[in-house]
Order: C-alpha cells, then structure tokens, then sequence
C-alpha cells in the first residue's frame, strides 16, 4: 500500500471517529444498562475509546500534541453519567443521560477534530462553549454520586471529599486550559478553588438534604467560583460581572433550598 494511499484511509478514518466513537460508547452504556456487573468493564473500556480518539487526532495534528486537555472532559462526563445512573430508579432519565452523553461527545470530539486536524473548518470558541456547559453538568453529576455515596453506603465523607478534590482539580485545570490561560498563572487559582469546593462539600453533606440537592448546591457554588476565576484570569472581571455571578448564584441556592424537601 502506498504511503498516499495510507494517509487517505487514515484521513477518512479520523473523519468518521467522532461519530463512530460516541455510537460505540452509548452501546457499550446499553450493555451496562442491561448488564449492571458490567460497569466496571464497561467504564473502562469507554474511557480507552475516549483516549485512543483524541491521542489520534493529536498524533496526526500540527496544532496540539497534548492529548490529555483534550482527555479529560469526555473521560469525566461520561464517567459520571455512568456513575450517577446508580443512583436512578426511572429508566427513561438513564436514557436520556446516555442520549445525552452521546450528543456531548459528537460535538465534541467533531470540534476537536477540527480543531486539530482541519482548522479552517473550525467554528472560533466552539470547545470553550461546550466546556463550560458541559463542564458545570459533570460536576454536578459527580457531585451527586458523592453524596449518593455518602448517603446509600454510608461512606466516610472525608475519603469521598479527596476524590471530589481531585476530579475538581481536573475539571478547573480543564477551564484554565481550555480558556487559553497559562497553567503556572492558574495553578494557584485552581487550589485555592479546589479548597473552597472541599470545604464546601464537607459543609453541604451535613445538611439533611437528598443526593440531588446537595450535588446541586454545590454545582452551584462551582459555578460563582470557577466564573470569577476565569474572568479574573482573563482580565474581563469588573463590579458588574461580579454581581451577575453572585446574585445568579446566590438566588439559585436560594430557590432551591426554598423548595427544597428537608428529610
């Protein structure tokens, strides 16, 4: 086979992975869903799709070689689907996160690819507006399993928060990333961050609230942080941004806890 030959085939391959990919991960979430044992096979086999995608756009690309920015969010997403669907007595949610899951990594990994491999085609701030919707979603899906675990299994809280330090880690370092801001800059916004959500993981899981309105609580409380950072890293915060974040934020919290069912 010709080496010309070889790069078409490899071109038509890498065009046609972002859908083939995230068709193989929502089957494989179909397995798990008729075969609960499964998950642990299952989770890992989707997050070796995930990796071998997005190390095949880098490998080919010219623009970024760093394939593991590109790693973490689909990998986290879709672990949390996985992991908060535990949790879920109603089968049609399940389906809906597993739909929702598949649309995520279809648009994703495409503007990834673009990105990477055919940037004329690429839409300017396509993945930065992805991230952060689907950034806060995975955070609030972790969160839940948290405190589903806290709750259900009676688990100690303090294991749970050093797992919930480092997936919020990685989740802010994917913003700082995908925002274009340099790591050292960031790195002591992103532990500063990651204290503030502990301690406010730690203070949530002793209010009498169910699984889904702490993880909410704080997915909320992730939001006012990570937003702030990121403008103040961008040179974009000023007194009118602040008040947005804080009275958004702070009336969310507000209406949740109002309506919320104390148990």
């Amino acid at each position: 086979m010709s080496l010309a030959v070889k790069t078409s085939n490899e071109l038509k391959l890498n065009r046609f992975l972002p859908l083939l990919i995230p068709l193989i991960i929502y089957a494989l979430d179909e397995i798990y869903f008729f075969y609960p044992k499964l998950i642990y096979i299952v989770v890992v086999l989707i997050n070796l799709l995930i990796f071998f995608v997005v190390w095949q756009f880098c490998a080919k690309s010219q623009v970024d070689k760093e394939w593991w920015n590109y790693l973490i969010l689909p990998a986290i997403m879709s672990s949390s689907v996985m992991a908060y669907s535990v949790f879920l007595s109603s089968k049609s949610v399940i389906q809906l996160l597993f739909f929702l899951n598949l649309l995520f990594l279809y648009f994703y990994l495409r503007h990834v690819y673009y990105y990477l491999l055919n940037p004329i085609v690429y839409e300017v701030f396509s993945i930065e507006n992805i991230s952060s919707y689907v950034g806060w979603f995975s955070f609030f899906l972790f969160s839940a399993t948290i405190y589903g675990l806290q709750s259900f299994l009676n688990l100690p809280i303090f294991r749970l928060a050093l797992i919930m330090l480092l997936v919020a880690a990685l989740i802010i370092y994917q913003i700082i990333w995908v925002n274009k801001i340099e790591f050292k800059k960031g790195l002591p916004y992103i532990l500063i961050s990651c204290f503030i959500l502990v301690e406010l993981c730690w203070s949530i899981s002793f209010l009498p609230f169910n699984y889904n309105i702490s993880g909410l609580c704080l997915a909320i409380c992730f939001y006012i942080v990570t937003g702030l950072i990121k403008n103040y890293l961008l040179d974009k915060l000023d007194a009118a941004r602040v008040k947005m974040y804080l009275i958004l934020g702070l009336a969310s919290l507000f209406l949740i806890l109002f309506t919320a069912r104390w148990i």
